[in-house]
């Protein structure tokens, strides 16, 4: 499984290196600025949220994230990086997935960072996040966790406990579309600081 992950994440880098090049160092647009406003928004809505607003170090928000295969995925999207309140970098996001991957979908991201260390980390743009990464995902009434730790799903107003692994925490939203999806993906960032 441990040379699997590896693969993707190899694969991950090439396919980066070949397709994409770095955020530029130019200012964001107003409608990046206004659709991350949204998206935060969005995300403060949720209860089990709020405290890592409240304590982490900083975070980087991904308004619109699209994502889409047909056995190997790939998502991009843009989004905006913040220390404490303060926007300091546009970052882009880049996923590729090997397995069985077929459908698109649209969501949100929010990662939070825990401490400098790890900010610092995401900020170098060396920062990957692997298939052993795990993502909590934010929806009306209802919650899911899936990772390498387990899956869990509940009804109600009862949502899944998030939690930090390696420094990072991560929520997601979806906003449309429909994807069946059982493959390793691996994320990646491209960083330009303001």
């Amino acid at each position: 499984m441990r040379a699997l992950a590896r693969y993707v994440s190899l694969f991950s880098l090439l396919f980066t290196t070949i397709f994409f090049t770095p955020a530029q160092a130019a200012e964001p647009s107003a409608e990046l600025f206004a659709d991350t406003r949204a998206a935060l928004a969005n995300f403060h809505r949720f209860d089990p949220v709020k405290p890592f607003f409240e304590k982490a170090y900083g975070y980087a928000v991904f308004p619109s994230v699209g994502k889409g295969g047909f056995w190997i995925g790939g998502a991009y999207g843009n989004g905006l990086v913040y220390q404490g309140n303060q926007t300091v970098a546009e970052a882009e996001l880049i996923q590729v997935s090997i397995g069985l991957t077929f459908g698109g979908q649209a969501f949100s991201e929010i990662l939070f960072f825990e401490d400098k260390e790890t900010f610092d980390s995401f900020m170098s743009g060396s920062f990957e996040l692997g298939a052993q990464a795990s993502a909590t995902a934010l929806t009306e009434g209802a919650a899911a966790h899936v990772g390498t730790t387990g899956t869990s799903a509940s009804a109600g107003n009862v949502q899944s406990k998030a939690y930090y692994i390696n420094g990072v925490a991560i929520f997601t939203q979806a906003k449309g579309g429909l994807m069946l999806e059982a493959a390793l993906a691996g994320q990646t960032f491209n960083i330009a600081r303001f």
